[in-house]
């Protein structure tokens, strides 16, 4: 029976993740990632903007600093848990 493996493909957030059906990103509160075009960033499981201009954003995850590049950046929305930038985003990485 496939559900009797245990930790072979993801360890212990794996197996939560398959037994209670979720997605592993969710069980590990990593970052989920969304862009539209070159137009619009939104991340979700955010822990704070570490740095602002309308150049260059960078956002604080439990993965690492997300460093948004552009022109004309701007905070469109922003919660506790979610963040959504505007303006001509030209590059995207993770900053260890």
């Amino acid at each position: 029976m496939e559900r009797n493996r245990k930790g072979t493909d993801g360890g212990v957030l794996g197996a939560v993740a398959e037994l209670f059906d979720l997605p592993a990103d969710v069980v590990a509160g990593l970052p989920r990632l969304e862009m539209i075009g070159g137009r619009q960033l939104y991340l979700e499981r955010h822990l704070g903007i570490l740095a602002y201009s309308d150049t260059q954003i960078d956002v604080n995850t439990a993965a690492g600093v997300l460093r948004v590049r552009g022109e004309r950046l701007s905070l469109v929305a922003m919660t506790a848990e979610e963040v959504r930038i505007g303006g001509q985003i030209n590059a995207v990485e993770w900053v260890r």
